[in-house]
């Protein structure tokens, strides 16, 4: 791949700009995420009256996050990110609005439905990166990447503050979640109006970034996963993510059903998880740029393996949510690190098609280990989630940090 020929902030590609939108947009996102987060398994059970299969609207979500991710990564190579990104946001509107109607009518065909199109919404909306990385050059893209990540941060604060009195003082019933799932909905169409606003589309930035004036058929998928460092971030990314959204997805159920807390106090441990998942992303980005993308895959996998270890002795809302925080942290450096070395090994007709397959995966392990930590936290107790979390995100970090340590700075 060339290198930088263009002025990553130069006005004519409002690069600033377009950064600025995007990370609004997250935020968004991060704040529907902790919705989804803190009652689906709830939502489920209330609806359907189904105790014993928690874990199936979570893994609902997942499954259709990770049936989206690829088509819509490979739509972006085609049309560019913009109209993509849209289009999730409009998915995410529809669910929200399918689900809050489904708990008002204990509909369980309607909170399936809403539950596949918010899922689908997220596996675009988590595409995002990869027009964060299009907007920078190789030396600058995970700083970039970081950037647009940033904007989570205020989602952290957005969900409770909306959500939060929402559930203050209410009987835990169905009709309780109407509201909150419609506002939801609400805040997902301001996104989807920032999104159109992104001008020009980043794939065509990448391209002028890169000189690229005919950059020639896209590489197909095979031939990009066996180029250098691809497996690696893969399976960093696959670990990650897949215990990071079990984890957050099931913590909801952990702390109303077994710590015995309020439905309100939920909101602050997830708050303080996408805080965790997204507060340092600044520092962190530029951190991955410096000490290279590999080392940071293995440091993040060993923070989440201490945060999710941490849940076999704490029942109190604080001490969870400091947990969540951990978690949150430690997700955010592999998988920031994971999607630069993905980047980096792409050309932009490339980039959505590997992150696409990549999330793809990933959600469907999400969705896979939600099933099953599920089953396990309502047979066994939260030993079984803890214990099984940690030991999927302990193992690929201690196989992967020899390979580092011996390979020449320049591969890292």
């Amino acid at each position: 791949m060339s290198t930088a020929t263009t002025n990553p902030g130069s006005t004519d590609l409002n690069v600033g700009r377009n950064t600025l939108i995007l990370a609004t947009t997250m935020a968004v996102y991060s704040a529907v995420l902790q919705l989804v987060a803190a009652v689906s398994s709830l939502t489920f059970v209330l609806v359907t009256g189904v105790r014993g299969l928690l874990g199936l609207g979570p893994a609902i979500f997942l499954v259709a996050s990770a049936v989206t991710a690829l088509p819509a990564g490979r739509m972006m190579d085609r049309v560019g990110r913009r109209p993509v990104i849209a289009s999730g946001y409009l998915f995410a509107t529809a669910g929200c609005a399918l689900t809050a109607l489904a708990t008002n009518v204990d509909s369980t065909p309607l909170l399936i439905l809403g539950f596949l199109l918010t899922g689908s919404a997220s596996g675009i909306a988590l595409l995002i990166r990869t027009a964060a990385g299009d907007m920078y050059p190789p030396e600058h893209r995970a700083r970039g990447i970081s950037y647009v990540l940033f904007g989570s941060v205020f989602g952290a604060i957005l969900g409770p503050a909306v959500f939060g009195p929402l559930f203050a003082g209410r009987e835990l019933d169905a009709d309780a979640l109407t509201v909150p799932w419609l506002a939801a909905g609400g805040i997902s169409l301001i996104a989807l109006g920032l999104v159109l606003m992104v001008r020009p589309d980043p794939k065509v930035i990448a391209e002028r970034i890169g000189g690229i004036e005919d950059a020639g058929p896209a590489a197909p998928l095979r031939e990009i996963l066996v180029r250098p460092g691809v497996r690696p971030a893969m399976l960093a990314a696959l670990a990650s993510f897949g215990v990071m959204v079990s984890v957050m997805n099931l913590s909801g159920y952990v702390v109303v059903e077994h710590y015995h807390h309020t439905q309100s106090d939920v909101f602050p441990i997830i708050g303080a998880h996408v805080l965790g998942m997204y507060a340092l992303v600044l520092v962190v980005g530029t951190l991955i740029d410096r000490i290279g993308r590999g080392p940071a895959l293995s440091a993040g996998l060993l923070v989440m393996a201490l945060s999710t270890v941490g849940l076999l002795w704490i029942e109190s809302v604080v001490a969870t949510a400091v947990l969540l925080f951990g978690l949150g942290i430690g997700w955010n450096v592999s998988f920031v690190a994971a999607t630069a070395q993905l980047v980096d090994a792409a050309a932009p007709a490339e980039r959505g098609k590997i992150l696409g397959f990549n999330d793809q995966l990933s959600a469907l392990l999400g969705a896979a280990l939600a099933l099953l930590g599920g089953y396990a936290l309502d047979s066994i107790g939260v030993a079984a989630l803890a214990l099984g979390a940690t030991a999927l995100v302990a193992a690929p970090a201690l196989w992967l940090a020899p390979r580092w340590a011996l390979a020449p700075a320049s591969r890292r």
